[in-house]
Order: structure tokens, then sequence, then C-alpha cells
């Protein structure tokens, strides 16, 4: 969808020479407000060494390398589940996923039912979303949602129910929505009505959401917002335009390869028009814009029965989507806040997580948590503005105890719970009978299970994963059960 009155930005920023040309406008005027924007980037399926900043040798992204240039990079951030759903909880929530049930992706209501989820994230959770709003910010929601509404659930609440003024979501959602196919998953989502629907090519999507966001931005430039932008792209079947695909055809390991660069390459491209946005408009110095993924990059078995490798890269790190090896949970991590933040910087040291955002938002914007809220993250805003803080709790994870999608390679299959406490990480079955020890320092790649040389260190670890596995399986943290 174009607006008439968003051309010119749009076409100008679409241009190298004239991004160019309205960069050297920029300067470090501080937006209107004392209150910064805070823009947030949500990928979908992207792994760990899918950024050319940390370490995709096979194609490059310049522009969200700009980001990790003019920001600080962290590479001990973890999502808090290898599945999209139970990931975007935890993040908009601050809550371990688990706590609301949530701990696969939503699917179709018997789907759901079976494995023992409801059908969508109750609106009485406190999101950051809501934290903003009640501090005087606009808010959006541009892209993949996931947390509610879709296949056969039609009365999921709309995203305005979470603290978003303003959304554009996909076929896992409700309210205004792209959707790219009338079958499959997409089906239903066309009878749901409960708002406008874009039937666009799914090439089209990002360049959509930026449309939007950009539309957004200059509408309220002038007032404090949130922007969260959630492509869908990157998340297989890839499908690029036939444009898209002729600058990357014959090039990677196969033809998924090529089709993965081209989507990838784009939405590269897209995030560039939104950043030369913020520059022209002279907001970019008081603006935070975080980015990172939901979880590693896919891993369907199809790809072994054809002998060959998912696209995607993990880096190091063993394990893809759906395991909860670090391939799985440990994303790429970038903030950029020209106003505060030091350029060229990067954390290897401190851990955190998505579960941390709610409470270092807040931290970060000086804002208050309500009285009758509290999250399981920690607020790790003075890492954001540079200090090198050690977390003073470990990092929690559960996927598949209740059922799900499982690795289609054998050897990225993980046990159901995994933790995470400094340089150790331990991994085991519900009963405890299978347990891996791991010092992430000196191997990294998760190749030497040293449980049997250190029992005291998986004595310690196991009483406290265990005891977190009782605490969230069966405690919630809705405000109205406190």
């Amino acid at each position: 969808m174009k607006f008439i009155w968003l051309t010119v930005i749009i076409s100008t920023l679409s241009t190298c020479s004239s991004a160019e040309k309205l960069k050297k406008n920029v300067h470090s005027d501080i937006s209107n407000t004392d209150k910064p924007n805070v823009i947030f980037i949500f990928i979908d399926d992207m792994g760990f060494a899918d950024i050319s900043a940390f370490g995709n040798q096979k194609l490059k992204t310049p522009n969200i390398d700009r980001l990790a240039e003019e920001g600080l990079k962290f590479t001990n951030f973890y999502v808090n589940s290898p599945i999209c759903s139970a990931s975007r909880v935890a993040l908009k929530t601050g809550l371990y996923p688990q706590r609301s049930g949530i701990h696969s992706f939503l699917s179709t209501r018997k789907h759901n039912k079976s494995r023992q989820m409801p059908d969508f994230l109750s609106a009485e959770y406190f999101t950051y979303a809501k934290l903003l709003k009640s501090s005087g910010y606009v808010t959006a929601h541009y892209g993949k949602w996931h947390i509610g509404g879709g296949r056969d659930v039609n009365n999921a609440p709309l995203p305005q129910s979470y603290g978003y003024d303003e959304s554009l979501v996909s076929f896992e959602g409700l309210g205004d929505r792209i959707l790219w196919s009338k079958t499959g998953n997409q089906t239903l989502s066309w009878q749901h009505g409960q708002g406008e629907i874009l039937d666009l090519p799914k090439h089209k999507t990002t360049e959509t959401y930026i449309d939007y966001a950009i539309r957004f931005i200059i509408k309220n430039k002038d007032k404090p917002f949130l922007l969260n932008l959630f492509p869908n792209d990157v998340h297989d079947g890839h499908n690029p335009s036939s444009l898209q695909l002729a600058k990357w055809k014959g090039q990677g390991r196969h033809e998924y390869d090529a089709k993965f660069f081209a989507v990838l390459d784009e939405m590269d491209n897209q995030i560039g028009r939104l950043l030369d946005a913020l520059g022209a408009l002279k907001l970019s110095d008081n603006t935070v814009v975080m980015l990172t993924s939901d979880n590693g990059p896919t891993d369907w078995k199809r790809y072994y029965d054809e002998n060959i490798e998912p696209p995607g890269f993990t880096g190091p790190y063993r394990g893809r989507k759906w395991s909860l090896y670090e391939g799985g949970t440990r994303m790429p991590f970038i903030i950029r806040w020209p106003a505060q933040i030091k350029p060229k910087t990067e954390n290897n040291t401190s851990i955190l997580s998505a579960i941390d955002i709610l409470p270092s938002l807040a931290g970060l914007l000086d804002l208050e948590l309500p009285q009758n809220v509290s999250v399981d993250g920690k607020d790790m805003s003075s890492t954001f503005l540079g200090k090198k803080i050690s977390r003073n709790q470990p990092l929690f994870w559960e996927y598949g105890v209740k059922g799900s999608i499982k690795p289609g390679k054998a050897s990225h299959v993980s046990p159901p719970l995994a933790m995470r406490d400094g340089d150790w990480k331990l991994l085991m079955s519900v009963d405890a009978t299978h347990v891996e020890l791991y010092n992430l320092v000196e191997d990294k790649s998760e190749q030497h299970n040293l449980a049997n040389q250190h029992p005291k260190k998986v004595e310690e670890m196991k009483s406290q994963l265990l005891a977190w596995w009782q605490d969230v399986a069966h405690n919630s943290k809705l405000p109205s059960k406190r």
C-alpha cells in the first residue's frame, strides 16, 4: 500500500545517493521531547551469524551493520524460547513464557488444547507497550504478532489490548493484517474480519511495514514513540521476487541459500530505509533502536532429507530453531542510542535475555513499573550504557515437555530443560535421568559433556533448574492473581 503524502520521502530514502545526501544533513539535535523514542526490531528465525557484523561471510547486511557500527553489540544475549510464540510472549511481558502456559507456537484450538496451551496471551498481562503508553508514548506494532489470533482462533484480543495505538500484523494475528496466501494457515484469516486485509505477496511485507512505520514516525515526530518492527521475511518458505532472487541466483550451497540471501538482503535494505528516515527527520540521536531475533534459523527435516544443510547460520553454536542448545536461543543483539551510547562498542561478557527488556527499558527511560506488576527479567539498563556487569541470577529454559516441533537433525535435539549460570550451562530431562554440562567459555559449541567430571556443579544447578521448572509450571504472574 502506498501513501501519497509519503511518496517524496519514501522514494527519496529508497535510493542510495539521496540517502547519502540526507545523512549529511543529520546533526546531533535531540528530539523536541526529552523522552527518547524506542524502536524494537525483532526478526523472525534469524540465526546468530546471519548478520555480517556477527559473522556472516556469504552476505553483507550493511544497514544492520550500521546499527552495530554506531552502537553496542552484545554476544551473550538470549531469547527465552527456541520457538516463536513463547519467545514473543517473554519479550513483551518480561516473564518466562511458561507462566502464561504459552510454551510452544500458537496454532489451532485443537492443537493448542492438546499441548495444554491457551489460544492467546491474556490481555491482562503487562507489556512494555503498556508501560510506555502509560508514560505518554504513542505506540505501534508492524509485523509478525503470533501471541494470539489466526488459523481458527477468531476471538483473540487485538494488538490494541496489549498497549498499541496502531498495528499491522500478518496471518498469525488479528486486526489490520497482511495475507499472502489463500491456502494453508492463512485460509481462515480471510474470514475472521476484525480489521482491514492487505492482499500482498510475501516479498512486499517488510516494505509495507516500513511504509507504515515511516508514516507513523512522521505523524508522531514531535512526540515520544514506541515502534515495533517484526519482519516475517527470514522465516521459511523464503519467497523473494524474481528481481530480488536474480541478484543471488547460483550463490550459496543450494537454491534455498539463494532464496534466503535474497530475502535477507531485501530486509536489510528496508531496515536501511527506516534508519534513513530517522536521520532525515533528525530523530536518530534520541531514538533507542534495538535489534535481535526470536530464535535460531529453520531446522526442518526436509532439508536433511535432501542431504543439505538448511539456510541460515548460527556461527560456532550447536543447534538451531526448536533446540535449547546455543544455536536455538543465543541471538545477535544490537542497541543504538547516539545521545547516550558510545559507538563501535562490544560486550562479550554480560549475559542478557529478552525477559530483561521490559525492566531494562523502565530503567533506561526512568519509568516505574506499577506496584502490582512483577517480572522475571532484571533491569540490565546499565549494560546498555556501557557497563559490563555480571548477571546476579541464572537464566532458565523449557521446551517440548508438553509437545512441540523437534529439530530435523538428531544432534540438535536437546534435553527439554536448560539453565545458564555464569560460564556454565546445564541441560537435562525432567526426571534428571539425562544430564549435560558445558563450560561455554571453553566449549561454546557444546561438544564436551562435563557432567561426570563436575558432579557437585551438576547437583547444584540441577536443584535450581528443577525448582524453577516447578515454579513456572504452577505459578502464573497475572496481576489479578497477586
